[in-house]
């Protein structure tokens, strides 16, 4: 059975020359009966097993391996599917086939069918090592981010680390980045970009964000940010006296501790803030975790810059501000995993309703001061609207020096109300 089965190489091709391609890689070309892969992957393929024929008119006239330019999985999957001809396919990746690559959906579409093809991995030299290689530097000790393709924060993530490698690709991203940068104040930290890595008219550019042009860095390209002044802090808490503030309330720290603890975070979080005020809930929140997306949703103008002021403050680009009253600022965004709720606006069921047709199974957490709102709680878990809710009252106090004394001060108790398991389904 096993000999009948045919073989697909997934290769990666490095960043994209000849001279980026490993031994093993291009002996595998060479040996293919069929070559799928992007335009640019499939030159430097054709180099590789042509050599330097494959410029000449007349071998370009006569292509003696069938090729299909395509990237899609699906379609690859598909066409190999239509071409049993075919006993060995070549599929040509960027960079290294563990590191970011399309190989990932590949072989789990082939290892579908275990008993008609044989799947192999050959890696490649990413651009990020190259990168690194060509500063001469190493990329062990950095955080790795990949804005190809797909929105993703890495603001915070910059923040933390003293060397963050970014993969770019597409056109603005480059610029993104940088105007990003700026946006959050990051005017300290130096950026190296690497473009067309590997190829005859290479070139590294480096500067502060507000000295580099990103129209540079469209196309394929990695970028090293070294920040000299990382944020070391392990956990999400922050002093209440480091938020801006204004006139708009903030859950306290002591309250907020428990309330995050309550809220049991997972590294994927979807988390709702529902009344944020300054925004304390969301920016600790937020802080929990790299990959972690936080709405932040606020009706009043005033605490919504202060949202964003924080938000800034404290890089934290996981937070998506929403100026909008709830349960209607809700209607169009993303299931939730997680749910605070600070302030409600008399709105507290028709919020536990929506959120609930969402994902039956959200985690909530809400904060209640007032009696009223106590009151709504306990008649929503009468409702069902908090199924296995669980009641923690605290209260905190804080020592104040009066004369030559300590005295301490009570805050106001907080009810905080928890309940779901917080999984998406």
């Amino acid at each position: 059975m096993c000999e009948k089965r045919r073989k697909i190489s997934l290769i990666g091709i490095g960043m994209g020359s000849r001279a980026s391609m490993t031994i093993e890689a291009e002996k595998a070309v060479r040996s293919c009966d069929c070559m799928i892969g992007a335009q640019r992957m499939l030159s430097a393929a054709r180099e590789a097993r042509y050599g330097r024929e494959w410029k000449e008119c007349s071998v370009q006239a006569d292509i003696r391996t069938p090729e299909l330019c395509e990237y899609n999985a699906e379609k690859i999957a598909a066409y190999v599917e239509e071409h049993p001809k075919f006993a060995h396919v070549a599929v040509l990746l960027s960079g290294d086939t563990g590191f970011y690559s399309g190989a990932k959906k590949l072989a789990e579409t082939f290892a579908v069918y275990p008993d008609r093809y044989e799947v192999e991995l050959l890696p490649g030299i990413s651009s990020v090592a190259c990168l690194a290689a060509r500063l001469k530097t190493t990329w062990e000790d950095g955080a790795l981010v990949s804005l190809h393709g797909q929105e993703e924060n890495f603001i915070q993530t910059v923040n933390r680390n003293r060397k963050t490698f970014l993969l770019l690709g597409g056109k603005g991203t480059g610029d993104k980045m940088l105007k990003r940068l700026t946006e959050y104040g990051m005017d300290e930290v130096t950026v190296h970009i690497g473009i067309r890595l590997s190829y005859p008219d290479e070139r590294i550019i480096s500067g502060r964000p507000g000295e580099l042009s990103g129209s540079e860095a469209d196309g394929l390209c990695a970028a090293m940010i070294l920040n000299p002044k990382p944020d070391k802090r392990t956990g999400p808490h922050i002093p209440d006296e480091e938020f801006i503030r204004g006139n708009v309330p903030m859950t306290k720290a002591e309250v907020r501790a428990v309330s995050l603890a309550q809220m049991e975070l997972t590294e994927d979080a979807v988390v709702y803030d529902i009344g944020a005020g300054t925004g304390s809930v969301s920016v600790e929140a937020a802080r929990s975790g790299d990959r972690i997306r936080v709405y932040a949703i606020e009706k009043k103008p005033e605490a919504a810059r202060l949202l964003e002021q924080n938000r800034k403050k404290f890089r934290a680009d996981g937070i998506r501000i929403i100026q909008d009253e709830a349960p209607k600022a809700l209607l169009g965004m993303e299931p939730p995993t997680h749910v605070f709720i600070g302030g409600s606006s008399g709105n507290l069921h028709e919020i536990l309703r929506t959120v609930l047709e969402k994902n039956p199974s959200v985690r909530i957490v809400i904060n209640a001061i007032s009696l009223e709102t106590v009151g709504e709680v306990m008649d929503a878990i009468e409702k069902g609207l908090l199924s296995g809710a669980q009641i923690t009252q605290i209260m905190a106090s804080r020592s104040r020096i009066l004369g030559k004394y300590h005295m301490m001060t009570g805050q106001n108790p907080v009810y905080i109300i928890s309940a779901g398991d917080g999984k998406l389904r």
